[in-house]
């Protein structure tokens, strides 16, 4: 269960911005928290899940040597690589999640809006394929509007308690403002906690 991919394609083609990502003070301002919650630290290898038509992948590629920033529907992937277009850290790819997210080590995920187009199932396997993939002692920034919306199959909510209870990852910070909510977490050293049921069936 999910929120239909063509559904955010006919969004886009209806609409260059649908959401605002461009202009909105919400967004805007929700951007810039994300991106100090960061901190200022450096990443090598980075993953956007979700990254619409690349307006949050412009803010953080600054901070990244290499960044992949996935998206299902294919008019944002194309507004993506625009305006990404001359920055050769970053990679813009169209997939859904979790089929097609693709091999780490990540040292930063960053999943903001887009966790709670998932069902229940879908959600688990997107997290646990994900935390798999994150390297140790790398980050993973969740953050997501905690209104209703018929699109959501799950709350803001219900999907950071999934992310919060990995025991692969601990948390850093935990943040709420008015309309979304952000949380950063950290890959434990493997020394630190037992091997996850994902990790198990790993070779």
């Amino acid at each position: 269960m999910r929120t239909a991919p063509a559904s955010f394609e006919a969004r886009y083609r209806e609409k260059r911005d649908p959401w605002g990502f461009a202009d909105d003070p919400y967004e805007r301002a929700k951007y810039a928290r994300t991106i100090a919650a960061l901190g200022g630290r450096r990443f090598g290898r980075a993953l956007e899940l979700g990254c619409a038509n690349g307006e949050l992948t412009a803010l953080l590629a600054p901070a990244c040597d290499a960044l992949v920033a996935l998206d299902a529907a294919p008019t944002a992937v194309a507004q993506a690589a625009e305006t990404l277009a001359g920055r050769d850290s970053v990679v813009v790819r169209r997939g859904v999640i979790p089929e097609d997210l693709p091999p780490g080590p990540w040292d930063l995920v960053v999943a903001s809006e887009i966790l709670y187009y998932l069902g229940p199932e879908l959600l688990e396997a997107t997290v646990a394929r994900t935390v798999a993939e994150l390297a140790e002692g790398g980050w993973l920034i969740a953050v997501h509007w905690t209104g209703e919306a018929a699109s959501h199959p799950l709350g803001a909510d219900a999907v950071h308690a999934r992310v919060l209870a990995d025991p692969a990852l601990r948390a850093l910070t935990a943040e709420r403002h008015p309309g979304y909510r952000l949380d950063l977490l950290e890959r434990r050293p493997t020394s630190d906690r037992a091997r996850t049921p994902a990790e198990e069936r790993l070779p």
